[in-house]
Protein backbone atom coordinates (compact mmCIF):
# COMPACT_ATOMS: atom_id res chain seq x y z
CA UNK A 1 0.00 0.00 0.00
CA UNK A 2 1.52 3.24 -0.73
CA UNK A 3 1.63 5.80 1.75
CA UNK A 4 0.20 9.33 1.25
CA UNK A 5 3.03 11.47 1.20
CA UNK A 6 4.22 9.53 -1.33
CA UNK A 7 1.22 9.50 -3.12
CA UNK A 8 0.99 13.81 -2.09
CA UNK A 9 4.48 13.91 -3.84
CA UNK A 10 3.90 12.21 -7.31
CA UNK A 11 0.53 14.47 -7.46
CA UNK A 12 2.47 17.54 -7.61
CA UNK A 13 5.28 16.54 -9.58
CA UNK A 14 2.70 17.02 -12.35
CA UNK A 15 2.06 20.23 -13.98
CA UNK A 16 -2.00 20.79 -13.94
CA UNK A 17 -2.33 24.40 -14.02
CA UNK A 18 -5.66 25.96 -15.23
CA UNK A 19 -5.58 28.17 -18.15
CA UNK A 20 -8.17 31.28 -17.69
CA UNK A 21 -7.69 32.77 -21.20
CA UNK A 22 -8.26 29.52 -22.72
CA UNK A 23 -12.21 28.60 -23.29
CA UNK A 24 -11.71 24.54 -23.76
CA UNK A 25 -12.71 22.32 -21.12
CA UNK A 26 -9.93 21.74 -19.01
CA UNK A 27 -8.72 24.65 -20.35
CA UNK A 28 -5.27 23.16 -20.43
CA UNK A 29 -4.31 19.59 -21.74
CA UNK A 30 -1.85 19.37 -18.99
CA UNK A 31 -4.49 18.66 -16.74
CA UNK A 32 -5.85 15.49 -18.06
CA UNK A 33 -2.10 13.85 -17.09
CA UNK A 34 -3.09 13.52 -14.09
CA UNK A 35 -6.56 12.62 -14.31
CA UNK A 36 -5.67 10.07 -16.56
CA UNK A 37 -3.38 8.60 -14.21
CA UNK A 38 -5.93 9.25 -11.82
CA UNK A 39 -8.49 7.04 -13.56
CA UNK A 40 -5.95 4.50 -14.28
CA UNK A 41 -4.84 3.99 -10.49
CA UNK A 42 -8.73 4.08 -9.35
CA UNK A 43 -9.18 1.05 -11.93
CA UNK A 44 -6.24 -0.54 -11.35
CA UNK A 45 -7.40 -0.93 -7.51
CA UNK A 46 -10.29 -2.55 -9.01
CA UNK A 47 -12.60 0.50 -8.54
CA UNK A 48 -14.89 1.11 -11.30
CA UNK A 49 -13.89 5.08 -12.80
CA UNK A 50 -14.40 6.57 -15.82
CA UNK A 51 -12.67 9.71 -17.35
CA UNK A 52 -15.27 11.83 -19.49
CA UNK A 53 -14.21 14.23 -22.90
CA UNK A 54 -14.81 17.20 -20.58
CA UNK A 55 -11.89 16.14 -18.16
CA UNK A 56 -13.90 14.56 -14.93
CA UNK A 57 -12.93 11.17 -13.40
CA UNK A 58 -16.13 9.45 -11.64
CA UNK A 59 -15.51 6.81 -9.77
CA UNK A 60 -18.18 4.41 -7.91
CA UNK A 61 -17.76 1.65 -5.03
CA UNK A 62 -20.95 -0.10 -4.39
CA UNK A 63 -22.34 -0.70 -0.71
CA UNK A 64 -21.39 -3.85 1.67
CA UNK A 65 -23.31 -2.97 4.82
CA UNK A 66 -26.63 -4.63 3.21
CA UNK A 67 -28.87 -1.45 4.35
CA UNK A 68 -30.84 0.99 1.93
CA UNK A 69 -28.22 4.74 2.54
CA UNK A 70 -27.61 7.46 0.58
CA UNK A 71 -24.41 7.46 -1.57
CA UNK A 72 -22.17 9.69 -0.53
CA UNK A 73 -19.79 11.60 -2.70
CA UNK A 74 -15.83 13.12 -2.25
CA UNK A 75 -14.65 15.42 -4.78
CA UNK A 76 -10.95 17.29 -4.46
CA UNK A 77 -9.73 19.34 -7.73
CA UNK A 78 -6.84 18.55 -9.95
CA UNK A 79 -5.83 22.21 -10.96
CA UNK A 80 -3.45 24.54 -9.93
CA UNK A 81 -4.21 28.31 -9.67
CA UNK A 82 -2.77 30.32 -12.45
CA UNK A 83 -1.42 32.81 -9.74
CA UNK A 84 2.31 31.14 -9.59
CA UNK A 85 4.21 28.42 -11.26
CA UNK A 86 3.09 24.93 -10.89
CA UNK A 87 5.80 23.75 -13.05
CA UNK A 88 8.80 21.61 -11.88
CA UNK A 89 7.53 21.56 -8.39
CA UNK A 90 10.18 20.34 -5.89
CA UNK A 91 9.09 20.14 -2.51
CA UNK A 92 10.90 20.00 0.32
CA UNK A 93 10.01 17.84 3.78
CA UNK A 94 10.82 19.28 7.00
CA UNK A 95 10.14 15.85 9.49
CA UNK A 96 10.01 16.44 13.21
CA UNK A 97 9.78 20.55 12.52
CA UNK A 98 11.44 22.67 15.43
CA UNK A 99 8.75 25.21 15.53
CA UNK A 100 10.62 27.95 14.13
CA UNK A 101 11.60 29.74 10.80
CA UNK A 102 11.33 27.58 7.74
CA UNK A 103 14.19 28.65 4.94
CA UNK A 104 12.43 27.54 1.52
CA UNK A 105 15.10 29.66 -0.74
CA UNK A 106 18.65 29.77 0.40
CA UNK A 107 19.45 32.18 -3.04
CA UNK A 108 16.67 34.58 -2.38
CA UNK A 109 16.45 34.61 1.59
CA UNK A 110 12.51 33.40 0.69
CA UNK A 111 11.54 32.10 4.36
CA UNK A 112 8.47 30.81 6.08
CA UNK A 113 8.85 32.98 9.34
CA UNK A 114 6.73 31.88 12.36
CA UNK A 115 6.02 36.02 13.04
CA UNK A 116 4.24 36.21 9.86
CA UNK A 117 2.62 32.92 9.89
CA UNK A 118 1.98 32.14 13.81
CA UNK A 119 0.13 28.88 12.71
CA UNK A 120 3.19 27.20 12.05
CA UNK A 121 4.09 27.05 15.46
CA UNK A 122 0.98 24.56 16.00
CA UNK A 123 2.76 22.30 13.90
CA UNK A 124 6.05 21.44 15.75
CA UNK A 125 7.11 17.98 16.14
CA UNK A 126 5.30 17.20 12.73
CA UNK A 127 6.15 16.81 9.13
CA UNK A 128 5.56 20.09 7.22
CA UNK A 129 5.82 19.70 3.06
CA UNK A 130 6.90 22.96 1.53
CA UNK A 131 8.18 24.63 -1.66
CA UNK A 132 11.56 25.52 -2.36
CA UNK A 133 10.34 29.04 -2.78
CA UNK A 134 9.83 29.15 -6.57
CA UNK A 135 6.54 28.06 -6.91
CA UNK A 136 3.35 26.55 -5.51
CA UNK A 137 3.01 23.55 -3.63
CA UNK A 138 0.00 21.91 -5.39
CA UNK A 139 -1.52 21.39 -2.31
CA UNK A 140 -4.56 23.48 -2.99
CA UNK A 141 -5.94 20.50 -3.86
CA UNK A 142 -4.00 18.13 -4.63
CA UNK A 143 -3.67 17.08 -0.57
CA UNK A 144 -7.44 16.72 -1.33
CA UNK A 145 -6.98 14.73 -4.13
CA UNK A 146 -4.70 12.27 -2.23
CA UNK A 147 -6.55 12.30 1.49
CA UNK A 148 -9.31 10.49 -1.06
CA UNK A 149 -7.47 8.13 -3.12
CA UNK A 150 -5.94 7.31 0.35
CA UNK A 151 -9.19 6.46 1.87
CA UNK A 152 -10.63 4.75 -1.13
CA UNK A 153 -7.12 2.25 -1.36
CA UNK A 154 -7.77 1.41 2.84
CA UNK A 155 -11.65 0.56 1.41
CA UNK A 156 -10.10 -1.52 -0.51
CA UNK A 157 -8.16 -3.34 1.30
CA UNK A 158 -10.18 -3.87 4.18
CA UNK A 159 -13.37 -5.65 3.06
CA UNK A 160 -14.45 -5.65 6.48
CA UNK A 161 -15.08 -1.78 6.46
CA UNK A 162 -18.84 -1.16 5.97
CA UNK A 163 -20.21 1.70 3.80
CA UNK A 164 -22.96 2.30 2.01
CA UNK A 165 -22.27 3.09 -1.89
CA UNK A 166 -19.86 5.64 -2.43
CA UNK A 167 -18.56 7.95 -5.42
CA UNK A 168 -15.47 10.20 -6.30
CA UNK A 169 -14.91 12.59 -8.37
CA UNK A 170 -12.22 15.05 -9.92
CA UNK A 171 -12.29 17.68 -11.68
CA UNK A 172 -10.24 20.62 -13.47
CA UNK A 173 -10.22 24.54 -13.60
CA UNK A 174 -11.95 24.87 -10.04
CA UNK A 175 -9.20 27.33 -9.53
CA UNK A 176 -10.65 29.56 -12.73
CA UNK A 177 -14.50 29.38 -11.57
CA UNK A 178 -15.37 26.70 -14.30
CA UNK A 179 -14.66 23.42 -12.35
CA UNK A 180 -18.01 21.61 -12.57
CA UNK A 181 -19.37 23.44 -15.38
CA UNK A 182 -20.20 20.43 -17.34
CA UNK A 183 -20.13 18.19 -14.35
CA UNK A 184 -23.08 15.77 -14.43
CA UNK A 185 -24.57 15.33 -10.94
CA UNK A 186 -27.04 12.50 -11.91
CA UNK A 187 -24.71 10.22 -13.42
CA UNK A 188 -22.28 11.43 -10.35
CA UNK A 189 -24.83 9.41 -8.55
CA UNK A 190 -24.42 10.89 -4.97
CA UNK A 191 -27.02 12.30 -2.59
CA UNK A 192 -24.54 14.20 -0.63
CA UNK A 193 -20.87 15.27 -1.31
CA UNK A 194 -18.22 16.66 0.26
CA UNK A 195 -15.12 18.52 -1.48
CA UNK A 196 -12.12 17.92 0.58
CA UNK A 197 -10.65 21.49 -0.76
CA UNK A 198 -10.64 23.57 2.67
CA UNK A 199 -7.68 24.58 4.29
CA UNK A 200 -6.15 24.47 8.14
CA UNK A 201 -7.25 21.21 10.07
CA UNK A 202 -10.65 21.35 11.77
CA UNK A 203 -12.39 23.73 9.07
CA UNK A 204 -15.59 22.68 7.75
CA UNK A 205 -17.53 25.16 5.43
CA UNK A 206 -20.88 25.69 4.13
CA UNK A 207 -20.98 28.95 3.10
CA UNK A 208 -18.94 30.81 0.72
CA UNK A 209 -17.95 34.00 -1.40
CA UNK A 210 -20.93 34.75 -4.19
CA UNK A 211 -17.72 35.33 -7.20
CA UNK A 212 -17.30 37.37 -10.54
CA UNK A 213 -14.68 38.31 -12.48
CA UNK A 214 -14.67 41.32 -14.11
CA UNK A 215 -12.12 42.87 -17.29
CA UNK A 216 -12.02 45.95 -17.61
CA UNK A 217 -10.52 47.32 -21.13
CA UNK A 218 -9.41 51.00 -21.60
CA UNK A 219 -8.87 52.09 -24.83
CA UNK A 220 -6.09 54.97 -25.52
CA UNK A 221 -4.78 56.89 -28.32
CA UNK A 222 -1.19 56.67 -28.76
CA UNK A 223 0.56 59.89 -30.01
CA UNK A 224 4.02 60.42 -30.54
CA UNK A 225 5.30 62.03 -27.18
CA UNK A 226 6.88 64.87 -28.74
CA UNK A 227 3.35 65.78 -29.77
CA UNK A 228 0.80 64.12 -27.31
CA UNK A 229 -0.19 67.22 -25.66
CA UNK A 230 -4.13 67.43 -25.71
CA UNK A 231 -4.22 64.10 -28.17
CA UNK A 232 -2.47 61.67 -25.95
CA UNK A 233 -4.89 59.35 -23.90
CA UNK A 234 -2.45 56.72 -21.71
CA UNK A 235 -4.37 53.70 -21.52
CA UNK A 236 -2.06 52.55 -18.49
CA UNK A 237 -2.61 55.72 -16.56
CA UNK A 238 -6.37 56.05 -17.40
CA UNK A 239 -6.24 52.46 -15.82
CA UNK A 240 -4.40 53.33 -13.08
CA UNK A 241 -6.79 56.56 -12.68
CA UNK A 242 -9.94 53.85 -12.35
CA UNK A 243 -8.55 51.49 -9.97
CA UNK A 244 -7.55 54.33 -7.39
CA UNK A 245 -11.09 55.07 -7.66
CA UNK A 246 -11.82 51.69 -6.00
CA UNK A 247 -12.51 51.76 -2.31
CA UNK A 248 -8.85 50.85 -0.51
CA UNK A 249 -10.77 49.26 2.62
CA UNK A 250 -12.17 46.82 0.19
CA UNK A 251 -9.36 45.29 -1.08
CA UNK A 252 -8.47 41.85 0.44
CA UNK A 253 -5.36 42.59 2.26
CA UNK A 254 -8.23 44.96 4.92
CA UNK A 255 -10.68 42.44 5.06
CA UNK A 256 -11.72 38.83 6.76
CA UNK A 257 -14.92 36.95 8.05
CA UNK A 258 -17.80 38.21 6.11
CA UNK A 259 -16.51 40.96 4.40
CA UNK A 260 -15.99 41.12 0.83
CA UNK A 261 -13.61 42.04 -1.68
CA UNK A 262 -12.73 44.00 -4.90
CA UNK A 263 -9.52 42.59 -6.15
CA UNK A 264 -7.02 43.10 -9.12
CA UNK A 265 -5.56 39.92 -9.67
CA UNK A 266 -3.83 41.07 -13.49
CA UNK A 267 -2.67 44.06 -16.12
CA UNK A 268 -1.71 44.01 -18.88
CA UNK A 269 -0.95 47.05 -21.73
CA UNK A 270 0.48 49.68 -23.69
CA UNK A 271 -0.20 53.18 -24.00
CA UNK A 272 -2.44 52.41 -26.42
CA UNK A 273 -4.69 49.56 -25.05
CA UNK A 274 -4.69 47.83 -21.49
CA UNK A 275 -6.87 45.17 -19.91
CA UNK A 276 -7.39 44.91 -16.24
CA UNK A 277 -8.74 41.96 -14.22
CA UNK A 278 -10.63 41.91 -11.25
CA UNK A 279 -12.43 39.58 -9.03
CA UNK A 280 -15.00 40.58 -6.71
CA UNK A 281 -16.68 38.61 -3.85
CA UNK A 282 -19.05 39.13 -0.87
CA UNK A 283 -21.17 36.80 1.03
CA UNK A 284 -23.98 38.86 1.01
CA UNK A 285 -25.74 39.13 -1.91
CA UNK A 286 -26.91 43.02 -1.70
CA UNK A 287 -23.23 44.20 -1.30
CA UNK A 288 -22.10 41.66 -3.94
CA UNK A 289 -24.04 43.50 -6.48
CA UNK A 290 -23.04 46.78 -5.18
CA UNK A 291 -19.19 46.07 -5.61
CA UNK A 292 -20.35 45.02 -8.83
CA UNK A 293 -22.45 48.72 -9.58
CA UNK A 294 -19.41 50.29 -8.05
CA UNK A 295 -16.90 49.23 -10.96
CA UNK A 296 -19.50 49.74 -13.77
CA UNK A 297 -19.79 53.79 -12.09
CA UNK A 298 -15.93 54.00 -12.27
CA UNK A 299 -15.85 53.19 -15.93
CA UNK A 300 -19.35 55.27 -16.80
CA UNK A 301 -16.94 58.05 -14.54
CA UNK A 302 -14.09 57.41 -16.91
CA UNK A 303 -16.05 57.26 -19.90
CA UNK A 304 -17.45 61.01 -19.16
CA UNK A 305 -14.13 62.02 -18.29
CA UNK A 306 -12.43 60.94 -21.89
CA UNK A 307 -15.03 60.24 -24.02
CA UNK A 308 -17.36 57.30 -24.59
CA UNK A 309 -16.02 54.13 -25.21
CA UNK A 310 -12.68 54.67 -23.40
CA UNK A 311 -13.65 52.41 -20.59
CA UNK A 312 -15.40 48.83 -21.10
CA UNK A 313 -16.04 46.14 -18.15
CA UNK A 314 -17.12 42.46 -18.53
CA UNK A 315 -18.43 41.12 -16.07
CA UNK A 316 -18.59 37.04 -15.29
CA UNK A 317 -20.67 35.03 -12.94
CA UNK A 318 -18.65 32.21 -11.23
CA UNK A 319 -20.62 31.08 -7.81
CA UNK A 320 -23.07 32.04 -5.51
CA UNK A 321 -23.25 31.10 -1.67
CA UNK A 322 -23.90 28.07 -0.88
CA UNK A 323 -25.17 27.97 2.41
CA UNK A 324 -29.34 28.30 0.96
CA UNK A 325 -28.62 24.68 -0.33
CA UNK A 326 -26.76 23.09 1.90
CA UNK A 327 -28.26 24.25 5.34
CA UNK A 328 -31.67 22.47 4.92
CA UNK A 329 -29.37 19.75 5.10
CA UNK A 330 -27.60 20.07 7.83
CA UNK A 331 -27.23 16.46 9.48
CA UNK A 332 -24.41 16.39 6.62
CA UNK A 333 -22.53 19.09 8.44
CA UNK A 334 -23.71 17.23 12.02
CA UNK A 335 -21.71 13.79 9.98
CA UNK A 336 -18.91 15.75 8.98
CA UNK A 337 -18.29 17.70 12.56
CA UNK A 338 -18.89 14.05 14.13
CA UNK A 339 -16.10 12.59 11.52
CA UNK A 340 -13.86 14.91 13.54
CA UNK A 341 -14.37 14.75 16.94
CA UNK A 342 -13.69 10.90 16.53
CA UNK A 343 -10.32 11.71 15.36
CA UNK A 344 -9.43 14.32 18.22
CA UNK A 345 -10.13 17.06 16.13
CA UNK A 346 -11.72 20.04 17.35
CA UNK A 347 -14.48 21.47 14.09
CA UNK A 348 -14.01 25.03 13.30
CA UNK A 349 -17.23 25.80 11.18
CA UNK A 350 -16.34 29.06 9.25
CA UNK A 351 -17.43 30.86 6.36
CA UNK A 352 -14.98 30.24 3.25
CA UNK A 353 -12.94 33.37 1.85
CA UNK A 354 -13.32 31.69 -1.07
CA UNK A 355 -14.85 29.30 -3.18
CA UNK A 356 -14.81 25.45 -3.85
CA UNK A 357 -16.34 23.33 -6.51
CA UNK A 358 -18.92 22.51 -4.31
CA UNK A 359 -20.52 26.12 -4.25
CA UNK A 360 -22.05 25.10 -7.72
CA UNK A 361 -22.89 21.79 -7.03
CA UNK A 362 -25.02 22.49 -4.30
CA UNK A 363 -26.72 24.82 -7.04
CA UNK A 364 -26.74 21.80 -8.94
CA UNK A 365 -29.11 19.72 -6.79
CA UNK A 366 -26.13 17.78 -4.79
CA UNK A 367 -25.71 19.30 -1.71
CA UNK A 368 -21.87 19.61 -1.02
CA UNK A 369 -19.83 21.07 2.11
CA UNK A 370 -16.52 21.75 1.97
CA UNK A 371 -13.72 20.25 4.52
CA UNK A 372 -10.21 20.67 5.32
CA UNK A 373 -7.40 19.38 2.95
CA UNK A 374 -5.01 20.50 5.93
CA UNK A 375 -2.73 22.84 3.41
CA UNK A 376 -1.60 26.71 4.89
CA UNK A 377 -0.94 29.74 2.09
CA UNK A 378 -2.24 28.75 -1.22
CA UNK A 379 -1.69 29.59 -4.87
CA UNK A 380 2.14 31.25 -3.56
CA UNK A 381 5.37 30.22 -2.61
CA UNK A 382 4.65 30.20 0.87
CA UNK A 383 1.92 27.13 0.35
CA UNK A 384 2.59 24.32 2.55
CA UNK A 385 0.70 21.47 4.28
CA UNK A 386 1.42 19.49 7.30
CA UNK A 387 1.37 15.05 7.16
CA UNK A 388 -0.40 15.04 10.00
CA UNK A 389 -3.11 17.14 8.53
CA UNK A 390 -3.47 14.92 5.44
CA UNK A 391 -3.69 11.51 7.56
CA UNK A 392 -6.14 12.93 9.28
CA UNK A 393 -8.49 14.23 6.45
CA UNK A 394 -8.27 10.62 5.28
CA UNK A 395 -9.55 9.58 8.90
CA UNK A 396 -12.19 12.18 8.46
CA UNK A 397 -13.27 10.74 5.40
CA UNK A 398 -13.81 6.79 6.14
CA UNK A 399 -15.01 8.20 9.02
CA UNK A 400 -18.34 10.02 7.43
CA UNK A 401 -18.73 7.07 5.04
CA UNK A 402 -18.98 4.98 8.22
CA UNK A 403 -21.59 7.38 9.61
CA UNK A 404 -23.92 7.31 6.76
CA UNK A 405 -23.62 3.44 6.99
CA UNK A 406 -25.38 3.60 10.44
Amino acid sequence: MENILDRFLRYVAVDTQSDPESESQPSSARQLDLLKMLCAELQGMGVEASLDEYGYVMASIPSNCGKDVPAVGFIAHVDTSPDASGKDIRPQIIRNYDGGDILLNAETGLSLKTDEFPELKAYAGQTIITTDGTTLLGADDKAGVAEIMDAVQYMVSHPEFRHGPVKIGFTPDEEIGRGVVKFDVARFGAKYAYTMDGGAIGELEYENFNAASATVRIQGRNIHPGYAKGKMLNAILIGMELNSLLPVEQRPEYTDGYEGFLHIVGFNGTVEEASFSYIIRDHDMKFFEEKKEMLRKCVDFINFKYGEGVAKAEIKHQYYNMRKEVEPHYHIIEKAVKAMEMEGITPHIQPIRGGTDGANLSFMGLPCPNIFAGGHNFHGKMEYVPLESMEKASKVILNIISLFAE
